[in-house]
């Protein structure tokens, strides 16, 4: 996409009343990453080829010909060779605007220069030749550094990071570097370290973003509807915080998951029961529980109740790790709004807009037809609160569900997308489960992502991404029997919300065109599931199968996780399975099984497909994570981080003793533990 397009559609977000349909922080970080990028790669290929000015490398060819930085013969600039210093001047404004673009966005600036030309590669080298301590040169060339795939952990050194968070203090993104590298070398507590100290230097150092008024931007006409705010660079928002606020939320929810095992109880494999406590017991336990008829457990040895505390200190340390993840997911969630009724006459002109800017044709200006009716906004962590809002519509509904049409043209739900949202949804209820949030409330829980996941749309600029938190919440249900009593699954829950009908009433697009039933379904179907698997392809029972073995091959070929011979295996059978569920779903469609028969009473065509049809199964490899979540909803006991223990009287505690070693241990612990809390606290 243009540049020029961009930046209108960019403008147009902004502009855009609330909820604006993407996050504008996280759009005009990639506007100026593209500026940037584009203005860094002009100089570079100047320098390259001696030109000097940007008009002489327009006409030969521009940034798209690269005629002169191979050398066929229009390099010298009409006959003038640039000085050594003139090329390293014009490297180093390069590499400050490589800089600046990396310090916006790490992930977003690397795709768009790996888009870009290959003299930009070394432009953070060749730079250092001359300044060996220009930081800005040492940021760029460490993410241009080659080193040897797959060992990224073992080939990169934080030595350069060091040095330029030495000489510039004051910014955060170097901390948030460094905090990604060792997330890849497993060192978590100091990249939780770096992204509390990148926090705390954003917020004191960054400006808080004030629109600014009609009046200070807008110029007036002659009518009443003022000119669109143009934001300045100053002016507009920064991601940097939703970036930290995230990255830290997983940090925070990997350490919680890396100290599950040890704070679970023993469960052998020579088939150990649950204890009514929730703890494991072996045969042997059993057996003395026969023995002993006065009731009584046998007292516990020093060495049983030692590790019995260690385990309860474990299982503190997992919630309090969840707690302060989710306080981060809040925090990041915040930053977004919900309405559950946003005026259509909303949707549409910004879609009319966007259409109008992308077909390069002016939009006209529609005569003011008077204000819109009012509609409630809502940041998206109130949703989540122990009271939500009481005027948002229910969900799941019996309508919602088993959507068959368009939505009604009045109204309708609408959230600001983020790339990182959906993730950060789902690792939200991952927290619950490790915070053994009561099944009720996440089950409510639950059913709020369902519903916001759904609405998530990145149009027209975002494609849907993976969600690997998405998968593990999937795959925790699965692992854990569905303890929370989900009616729906979770594809049929977070199938994308269809669009609303933006031209002419509703019955006029109902009348157009009205299929069967099963036609209906079967279209229906194929939007939300794998179009391979259709049935009635004209192939055998035998030819489906290989089929399907050789498509599930290929593609985990294709999977950037899978590593070694059994990941390999893992994603092939995955895949082999999900295809097969896939069809024997649509042969039920067919047949008017599933519980699809209530679709035979409708005769409304499918909904209209969404920008982003997401149906959340690309990762099918079981994952340690998420079998962490679902042992640790099997198998832990309920613990308390003892925050509630000043609203009770003492009581006599005798009963407590005769509950194995972890309860003896209980108490012991909860002294301890305020010194443990304070521990982690001071990490944060």
């Amino acid at each position: 996409m243009p540049i020029e397009i961009l930046e209108t559609i960019a403008n147009i977000n902004y502009n855009t009343p609330r909820p604006r349909p993407i996050d504008p922080a996280v759009f005009f970080d990639l506007l100026k990453i593209r500026r940037l990028v584009d203005e860094a790669t002009d100089l570079a290929v100047r320098a390259a080829s001696d030109i000097a000015s940007p008009t002489l490398s327009n006409l030969h060819g521009g940034l798209n010909g690269h005629m002169s930085s191979l050398g066929f013969g229009v390099g010298g600039g009409h006959g003038t060779k640039l000085s050594k210093e003139r090329k390293h001047r014009m490297r180093e404004q390069a590499s400050q605007k490589l800089a600046r673009a990396y310090r916006l966005d790490e992930i977003a600036c690397s795709v768009a220069t790996m888009q870009g030309t290959s003299t930009l590669e070394e432009i953070g080298s060749l730079v250092l030749q001359r300044s060996k301590d220009d930081p800005d040169a040492k940021y760029v060339h460490f993410f241009h550094e080659k080193i040897p795939s797959r060992q990224l952990a073992e080939c990169t050194s934080l030595h350069s990071l060091d040095e330029i968070i030495s000489a510039r203090p004051g910014e955060g993104e170097a901390l948030r570097t460094r905090a990604t590298v060792r997330i890849f070398k497993e060192d978590y507590e100091g990249a939780a370290w770096d992204l509390s100290r990148a926090l705390e230097k954003c917020r004191y150092h960054q400006p808080i973003h004030t629109p600014p008024s009609s009046q200070e931007l807008q110029l007036a006409t002659g009518t009443r509807r003022y000119q669109d705010v143009i934001l300045t660079e100053d002016q507009q928002p920064s991601s940097l915080e939703t970036q930290l606020l995230f990255q830290r939320a997983g940090v925070y929810l990997t350490l919680a998951c890396q100290h599950v095992i040890d704070g679970l109880p023993d469960t052998p494999a020579d088939g150990g029961v649950a204890r009514d406590d929730g703890q494991r017991q072996t045969p042997s336990d059993a057996k003395a529980g026969e023995e002993t008829t006065s009731g009584q457990s046998p007292e516990p040895s020093p060495a049983e109740k030692e590790a019995a505390r260690h385990r309860l200190e474990q299982r503190k340390v997992v919630k309090t790790y969840a707690k302060k993840a989710l306080r981060d997911y809040t925090a990041y969630l915040s930053k977004f709004e919900y309405t559950p009724d946003l005026p259509l006459k909303v949707v549409k002109e910004f879609t009319e807009k966007v259409n109008s800017t992308v077909h390069g044709i002016r939009h006209p200006r529609m005569p003011d037809s008077g204000a819109s009716p009012s509609y409630k906004i809502y940041p998206l962590s109130d949703l989540f609160a122990a009271v939500p809002p009481a005027d948002i519509p229910p969900y799941p509904s019996q309508a919602i569900v088993h959507q068959s049409g368009p939505v009604q043209p009045s109204t309708y739900e609408a959230i600001t997308y983020h790339p990182l949202l959906t993730d950060a949804l789902h690792s939200l209820l991952l927290c619950h489960c490790l915070m053994q949030t009561s099944t009720k409330e996440l089950l409510r829980h639950a059913h709020m992502v369902a519903r916001l996941a759904r609405l998530a749309d990145g149009y027209p600029i975002f494609q849907p991404s993976r969600s690997p938190a998405r998968a593990d919440w999937i795959e925790v249900l699965r692992r854990a029997n569905n303890w929370i009593s989900m009616t729906t699954s979770w594809e049929q829950l977070c199938a994308p919300a269809p669009l609303p009908v933006l031209d002419g009433p509703l019955a006029e697009h109902q009348n157009k065109v009205r299929p069967s039933a099963k036609a209906a379904a079967l279209a229906a179907a194929a939007i939300t599931r794998d179009s391979n698997t259709l049935p009635d392809l004209g192939e055998t029972e035998d030819q489906r199968k290989e089929r399907i073995r050789q498509q599930a091959i290929m593609d985990s070929l294709d999977d950037d996780r899978v590593v070694d011979e059994a990941s390999l295996r893992a994603a092939i059978t995955a895949r082999q399975k999900r295809a097969e569920e896939d069809h024997d779903y649509l042969i039920g469609l067919k047949n008017g099984t599933h519980g699809k028969s209530e679709l035979a009473s409708h005769s409304q065509p499918p909904a209209l497909r969404r920008w982003s049809v997401d149906d959340g199964r690309e990762y099918p490899i079981l994952t340690e994570r998420a079998a962490a979540i679902a042992r640790w909803v099997l198998e832990a006991p309920a613990v308390s981080l003892g925050t509630s223990k000043r609203k009770k009287k003492a009581g006599p505690k005798k009963a407590k003793d005769t509950r194995g070693p972890d309860a003896v241990a209980g108490s012991m612990a909860s002294l301890a533990i305020s010194e443990a809390g304070r521990a982690v606290d001071a990490q944060a």
